[in-house]
């Protein structure tokens, strides 16, 4: 079957039967996935081994291979996710407006799917175990494609959770595996069939989907995340949320890239900063100004769009939390931006007027996921402002439909004066 053959018997039958099911049916799925990857954890582990090895002879990247590293430890977390997703309420047929336009005739709006979604994501199997038990839970049939670097774990979980989600009662055809590159061209041609798009990478690759397909596009980009250690900052505080947002894991989108310093604490805090990262093998890159602290890498003063995933932060002084909120808005992604301060004036005008989808306060950048938000997880993260914002869980996952319901009302009556709407929320 090709990919548009595919996403149309997905449109056409597969779509509304998943949009039609109980909560307590999309539940039971996710329980006996859940189930199913713990049975097959060896056969499991033993494929994303060969990834691994994989990964070694040809040369990947060393951020690369953490993420397609596949063990117990990331079993874990998704079986958690998992469990948190059956625990939270179910997002389809929500009423969101409920209101009598004349007697006997009330329009509601309720919450529905969004269809039929493509996911294109990095190489990490625990994102196609997040992205398909999100799209079941929300009600979504979803077309995956992750990196090919863990081709051959992607395939062992995608077989066990389809075969488990299509035991427990859930339709054929829910959920697909894209394998082959040019499968990613076929794609984006399925306008009519898929109703978005998630691309999750590089921004080349994100730009390229957005300019190959007249299907809507939610996703991000770079994760190009900076934290700010204002005049007013406490130093304990700084050390540990700058030390955890760069190193707790350097290889993803929501680790801090840039740290930027107010003047008035550079020879105060910067240094036992600087001290802590440098013990976490942290390579800092910093304009002239800051070489007597730093004694690293001088870089120009405009040198800081770029997205590391690795032991390396760009540090640059800056005089007020204007001026931070100012570098964040031009060299930021709009991802994830934070500030450590105890004035709640500048962490108020931080948030206020930094353009990001997470602005956070005395915290870590790492913080910016759909897990530690309560979401059970996130199928991405979307730096654009339009539908879902921020990690996108549950609810980034659907949309909405009026029903409007009378009583053999007509439009006539009203433009010809013999009835008028009393709008009247019930």
């Amino acid at each position: 079957m090709t990919i548009a053959e595919l996403t149309r018997t997905m449109k056409l039958t597969s779509s509304p039967a998943l949009s039609a099911s109980s909560e307590e049916l999309r539940n039971n799925a996710l329980r006996a996935i859940a189930d199913a990857l713990k049975a097959g954890r060896e056969k499991i582990f033993e494929a994303n081994a060969k990834d691994l090895a994989n990964a070694d002879a040809t040369g990947v990247p060393t951020p690369v291979k953490k993420r397609l590293k596949f063990d117990e430890s990331k079993l874990s977390a998704c079986l958690s996710g998992i469990k948190d997703l059956c625990s939270l309420p179910d997002p389809l047929g929500k009423v969101t407006l409920n209101r009598e336009l004349d007697e006997g005739l009330v329009l509601t709006r309720l919450t529905c799917p969004i269809g039929v979604i493509g996911v294109i994501f990095e190489a990490r199997p625990d994102a196609l175990v997040q992205i398909s038990t999100l799209c079941l839970k929300s009600g979504n049939c979803a077309v995956l494609k992750g990196g090919s670097e863990t081709r051959t774990t992607n395939r062992v979980l995608f077989d066990i959770i389809y075969k488990a989600a299509v035991d427990a009662g859930l339709p054929e055809n829910c959920l697909a595996l894209c394998e082959e590159r040019s499968e990613i061209s076929e794609l984006l041609k399925c306008e009519g069939n898929v109703d978005l798009i998630i691309p999750r990478g590089s921004n080349a690759f994100v730009r390229y989907i957005m300019d190959n397909t007249h299907i809507p596009v939610m996703g991000h980009a770079d994760g190009i995340c900076h934290t700010y250690i204002d005049s007013a900052a406490d130093l304990g505080k700084a050390v540990k949320i700058v030390t955890d947002a760069k190193t707790q894991y350097v290889s993803v989108c929501n680790a801090t890239e840039t740290l930027l310093v107010n003047r008035a604490v550079v020879n105060t805090i910067l240094p036992k900063v600087r001290d802590a990262l440098l013990e976490k093998n942290v390579k800092l890159r910093h304009t002239a100004e800051l070489e007597p602290v730093l004694h690293g890498e001088v870089i120009a003063d405009d040198d800081f769009a770029n997205e590391y995933l690795d032991y390396i932060l760009a540090v640059k002084a800056v005089d007020s939390v204007d001026e931070a909120i100012a570098h964040i808005n031009r060299y930021g992604s709009h991802h994830t931006d934070a500030i450590i301060t105890e004035n709640k004036a500048a962490a108020d005008r931080f948030c206020a007027l930094v353009d990001s989808a997470d602005c956070f306060v005395n915290c870590s950048t790492r913080f910016a996921d759909g897990y530690r938000f309560g979401f059970g997880a996130e199928v991405g993260i979307s730096t654009g402002k339009l539908h879902a914002r921020g990690p996108v869980g549950l609810e980034g996952l659907v949309t909405y439909k009026y029903r409007l319901e009378g009583n053999g009302h007509i439009v006539a009556d009203y433009a010809e004066g013999r009835s008028a709407f009393h709008f009247k929320d019930l």
